[in-house]
């Protein structure tokens, strides 16, 4: 045996199809032990019972990958040993010793309890710092390799330009720029060994799923080609050319009524011939089982198979719905051997890459030597959630002075730790874990389920789970602390007061009781949000789209009631998307941003208000004023959005001001920056900008300087402005310090009339900025014209 196609042409069609499936630990339970109607239900507190042996039985002909490995235990060496028997099972049943593909989630850190939780993307992506997200793959692949997993569902390289939508936090935000800048540090990160059984990441979801129709999470994508291909495929493009991302995985959504699974344009014309994708292109969970049931555009799951794999799509996940199909509809000709061969090709030159096919290249050491430490990992953890809160207003009461003022902390997200954490992370896994045995042992009242039927938990209310779920963060993270305990320890005379709830249902606020309760303070810091997850009452998450992505229960209500009071608000905000703020901005004195800062928020926070840190963000998403201007965000085409220098009749009659409440790339510090543009140059391929900045206030604090880019002339309609670069520099009081931009000109380039990309020759004026809104200097240059394809 000489090579992968060898290999290929050695195995079955059954052994085949095994390599382009997956199997769940969920599989390899017997239900049937579970579901006996005599004597107890099944005490499944601690999980349910995989077992591994099983594996004959579920994939007789061999299995190519295992989806969430991450679930079989919580203990790392039981897992580790669980993967290697796992592994060794599965290479019994292969004829050539294959190796399955183990895969895990880790778009915030290594999800598993012992793995770290980090700030989310989006909160990532607010520090406007790629080696932020770099240090992070790297700790999350550490702590994954060191088990005996192989690849990460991560990142998610979406714009997310809907904010109603509830996977924003998942995202690092609305431009095509920070996306890919954000998106290529992670996978550095997590694939800087992969070369030596290393892990790889994986590049979600492709294409537009960020921009559904209204925000509904799997609805249909309504974008044109250019769009696509110039915007939203960007970050794709980047991360394949400039980082080695080798697997990729689907998006759910049709775009131009054909689903993304099946769409032989967007997987094969575009993904391998226009952005040169060499790699594997895995489902993601069910979305070939979509395309009958679902789409309607399959008439069975043997046929969905056959579409999906037509169209370029090699493994299907979580398991084998569709592809256990196949055989019969190889056979009869539907569809070509050649075609499977095609995806079992894909899939076993990433497996030889990790070392997992031992005929073609020796097989590398199971585990990584190299461990992280949890210290090293909390303490990158507590950094990366400073530079992320985000100061979006301020009149000058912050930072407070602690021992000077009688403090009151507020609010139902005050004394809570689950509110800081998001989605794929070791909490929202536990909830789900934990909600299954809730219901599977009839301990929700008013939820019906059994250990093998169960609700759908991403839309089931789950009444009265909320303290439930509190405790499991706290056990999970004994090490986190609320942000009224971490005031309280900086200024041991401040007060915990319970007001506000973050519940639907929750009672109006009394008014006169709140002035009552707050007469004797001079300060109210009142920290609300939303939670964010799978299962439960979340207002945001996978599933949870919001009509209206304001504060939820009468949170809005109870800071009004507080400033009525006459008493200032300093108004902390938990959420990993943007939330309709404007009242909170009318009735708070300072507003600051936490986005889903995970087990350090509490301190961090408390370090923000009190200066003893600088908050560092910036927003990676636009805040629109009212929900009405939903989808806003900065890079709108000109003659649309909200962006209108020569159009001021464009605008909502019914609103005095149509800019955004907080602007993209928008957060104040506790010092002054002065920006000005020194030096501009232009080559045959690359613009070089200088910038000088220079701290004028009076502490050290952080800048971070955006280098925008408008077309002045073009023969198709260009963005109002483009982000084409950034940097972020820490100054002290009364230092000057350049920042240099290098911007290739590709980055400009765009779809011609004709089909071709390039850059047409002209004019553009480089925009330098604090924010999107806020432009200190301007120069306009001439560019030549640069031909792509």
């Amino acid at each position: 045996m000489t090579d992968i196609r060898d290999l290929v042409s050695r195995l079955d069609v059954d052994q085949k199809i095994g390599q382009i499936q997956g199997v769940m630990p969920m599989d390899l339970v017997d239900f049937s032990k579970l579901t006996d109607p005599v004597g107890d239900p099944p005490d499944l507190s601690k999980g349910y019972p995989y077992d591994i042996d099983r594996l004959p039985l579920v994939r007789p002909h061999g299995v190519g990958h295992l989806s969430l490995g991450q679930q079989f235990t919580p203990d790392l060496a039981e897992l580790r040993r669980a993967l290697e028997r796992f592994q060794d099972v599965a290479r019994d049943l292969s004829p050539f010793g294959i190796g399955v593909l183990v895969h895990a989630e880790g778009v915030s850190g290594f999800v598993h309890p012992q793995g770290y939780q980090f700030t989310t993307p989006w909160g990532q992506a607010a520090t406007w710092d790629p080696s932020v997200s770099r240090r992070i793959g790297e700790i999350a692949a550490q702590q994954a390799r060191a088990v005996g997993i192989h690849l990460f569902f991560s990142p998610v390289l979406d714009l997310a330009r809907d904010i109603r939508w509830g996977r924003v936090h998942e995202t690092y935000g609305e431009d095509a720029e920070l996306v890919t800048r954000m998106g290529i540090g992670f996978i550095r990160g997590v694939q800087d060994d992969a070369g030596d059984g290393g892990i790889l990441a994986t590049g979600k979801h492709f294409l537009g799923y960020g921009t559904s129709v209204g925000a509904l999470n799997q609805a249909s994508t309504q974008l044109g080609r250019r769009e696509l291909v110039d915007v939203h495929a960007e970050p794709f493009r980047r991360a394949i050319a400039e980082a080695g991302l080798s697997v990729i995985m689907n998006s759910y959504n049709d775009i131009d009524g054909v689903p993304a699974a099946a769409n032989r344009w967007l997987l094969t014309d575009l993904l391998r011939g226009q952005l040169g994708f060499h790699g594997l292109v895995v489902s993601d969970y069910g979305a070939l089982s979509m395309l009958h049931q679902t789409y309607r555009t399959a008439p069975d799951a043997g046929h969905a198979a056959a579409q999906a794999l037509e169209a370029g799509l090699d493994v299907e996940l979580p398991s084998g719905t569709t592809t256990s199909n196949l055989r019969p509809l190889i056979e009869d000709g539907t569809i070509s051997e050649v075609v499977l061969d095609r995806a079992v090709t894909n899939v076993l030159e990433i497996k030889a890459q990790l070392g997992l096919v031992p005929h073609i290249r020796p097989a590398h050491p199971r585990h990584s030597s190299v461990r992280v430490s949890k210290a090293a990992a909390a303490q990158h953890g507590r950094a990366t959630a400073e530079a992320s809160i985000t100061l979006l207003a301020n009149d000058g009461i912050l930072p407070l002075a602690a021992g000077t003022a009688r403090v009151a902390v507020v609010g139902p997200a005050a004394d809570e730790i689950r509110v800081h954490f998001g989605a794929y992370s070791t909490v929202s896994e536990a909830e789900m874990a934990h909600s299954l045995y809730l219901i599977a042992n009839g301990q929700l009242p008013g939820v019906s389920g059994a250990p093998d039927v169960l609700p759908d938990l991403f839309q089931t209310p789950l009444p009265g789970i909320e303290p439930i779920f509190e405790e499991l963060a706290r056990d999970l993270h004994p090490e986190a602390t609320t942000v009224a305990e971490a005031v309280r320890a900086i200024d041991p005379a401040s007060q915990y007061l319970a007001l506000g709830s973050l519940k639907a249902d929750a009672p109006s606020i009394d008014v006169k009781a709140v002035s009552q309760a707050l007469a004797d303070l001079d300060v109210v810091i009142a920290v609300v949000g939303e939670r964010t997850g799978w299962t439960g009452n979340n207002t945001s998450g996978e599933g949870r789209t919001t009509a209206n992505p304001a504060l939820s229960g009468n949170q809005e209500e109870f800071i009004k009631a507080v400033r009525a009071a006459g008493k200032p608000v300093v108004t902390v905000v938990v959420s990993g998307r943007p939330l309709l703020l404007e009242a909170v901005h009318e009735a708070s004195a300072a507003v600051v941003l936490a986005p889903l800062l995970g087990p350090a928020a509490g301190p961090a926070i408390a370090d923000v208000l009190f200066g003893v840190t600088e908050p560092g963000g910036r927003t990676p998403s636009t805040f629109p004023r009212h929900g009405g201007q939903i989808p806003m965000y900065h890079g709108h085409p000109l003659g649309s959005g909200h962006d209108h220098p020569t159009l001021p009749r464009h605008g909502y009659v019914d609103l005095k001001d149509s800019s955004p409440l907080y602007p993209f790339g928008h957060g104040l510090t506790y010092t002054s920056f002065d920006l000005a543009l020194t030096d501009v140059t232009v080559t045959a391929d690359t613009l070089h900008a200088r910038a000088a900045v220079r701290n004028v206030g009076k502490r050290t604090g952080t800048s971070v300087v955006q280098l925008y880019v408008r077309d002045e002339e073009a023969t198709v309609v260009r963005p109002v402005r483009q982000l084409v670069d950034f940097g972020r520099i820490t100054l002290a009081a009364g230092v000057s310090e350049d920042v240099d931009f290098v911007v290739p000109l590709r980055r400009l380039a765009y779809t011609w009339p004709d089909g071709r990309r390039g850059l047409e020759a002209g004019q553009v004026t480089l925009l330098l900025g604090r924010s999107s809104a806020d432009i200190c200097d301007q120069r306009t240059v001439d560019v030549p014209q640069i031909v792509l394809a």
